[in-house]
């Protein structure tokens, strides 16, 4: 994971007339507010809108963008988030003289925050009803879920199979299913390093060697999952791909989730994307949580 601060705002002064996302979210977002004529380049993994991103030029992957093709865009601002890309392309990217704004919402706070910082670094109004309409239904969605923690429907959600990953309570994740009427059953789980240590196998780390490590996406074991007892289960389509065929693994489990047949494939990237999609996370979640 990488390590180098975010910005709450983009570290221009004029309204950027070319983007290039290296975060799909945020690419979709940029459409979403009216400011797709302005993205010249994408990410390998930007998918939507469909319409909107089919033709634009694509620089690699989140992981391993061509920086050199991007400088050769001249882009007047590239948008990372700090989870997502590398420190090494950000810093080649500055060096090269290109603002990079180095995103990092692990809110849904963070996410609306982000839409109206877009829209004013952007100089671009005309979906404000639009990104208002999504607070407003975040505010009305939450007084619904005013209970204490353990009287909201218990979730759990995992991120990957093999090892078994899921997230804390220090994620995007964790805060959009908390406001959705879902507790995430591993919200005070810390990931050890090694693995084994994670998986109860061995002593972990001593803490100054692990200062600089994530510990959001505790590795876990199916005992754990048994013993934290979720109500439901969701199994997203990415970053891990849940499909039908992991479905009896986990309604194996002695868990309420199973007895009641609540374990869900979802849309991952109503889990972890962070932008406009989360009016579409609005729109299911609070269903499969709470029915």
């Amino acid at each position: 994971m990488t390590t180098y601060s975010y910005q709450m705002e983009a570290p221009v002064i004029e309204p950027p007339q070319r983007v290039v996302s290296l975060v799909p979210s945020v690419t979709e977002s940029l459409f979403d507010l009216g400011l797709g004529s302005r993205v010249v380049g994408i990410t390998d993994y930007c998918i939507y809108p469909e319409a909107g991103v089919t033709g634009l030029p694509r620089i690699g992957g989140t992981k391993n963008p061509d920086t050199s093709r991007i400088i050769a865009l001249k882009p007047d601002l590239v948008i990372a988030n700090m989870e997502e890309n590398r420190k090494a392309d950000v810093e080649a990217l500055a060096e090269a003289g290109i603002p990079v704004w180095v995103t990092f919402p692990k809110t849904v706070s963070d996410v609306l925050n982000l839409l109206w910082n877009i829209m004013h670094v952007f100089d671009e109004t005309s979906m404000v009803p639009r990104v208002r309409l999504i607070e407003q239904t975040v505010d009305w969605i939450k007084s619904m879920n005013q209970s204490p923690d353990d009287q909201l429907v218990s979730v759990f959600v995992p991120i990957w199979f093999d090892p078994l990953m899921t997230f804390n309570a220090d994620t995007y994740c964790h805060d959009l299913l908390r406001i959705c009427g879902g507790h995430n059953v591993f919200a005070d789980r810390q990931r050890q390093y090694p693995l084994q240590a994670d998986l109860g196998e061995a002593a972990p780390y001593p803490p100054e060697k692990t200062a600089d490590l994530d510990t959001r996406y505790p590795r876990i074991t199916l005992d754990e999952v048994v013993k934290a007892q979720p109500q439901v289960i969701l199994l997203p389509g990415e970053p891990y791909a849940f499909t039908e065929a992991h479905v009896p693994v986990f309604a194996d489990l002695d868990v309420p989730a199973a007895h009641s047949g609540r374990i869900h494939l979802v849309d991952g990237s109503l889990l972890t994307w962070h932008g406009t999609r989360i009016a579409h996370a609005l729109n299911l979640l609070p269903q499969l949580l709470t029915g």
